[in-house]
């Protein structure tokens, strides 16, 4: 993935986030599993940024 598509999607799974919290308790499966996913594309990210930086 690029780094502007793992921006776009990092996005849209946050804010899907934010509204299940809203509505969700924080142990809800659902949440969780966003927030799991959120947190692998975000390490994605910044493995991308860290490979970027060192060429």
């Amino acid at each position: 993935m690029f780094a502007l598509e793992l921006i776009l999607k990092i996005e849209e799974l946050r804010l899907e986030l934010n509204k299940l919290a809203a509505c969700k308790r924080l142990a809800d499966r659902e949440l969780v599993l966003v927030s799991q996913r959120l947190d692998e594309l975000l390490n994605e990210y910044h493995r991308l940024i860290l490979e970027q930086q060192s060429k």
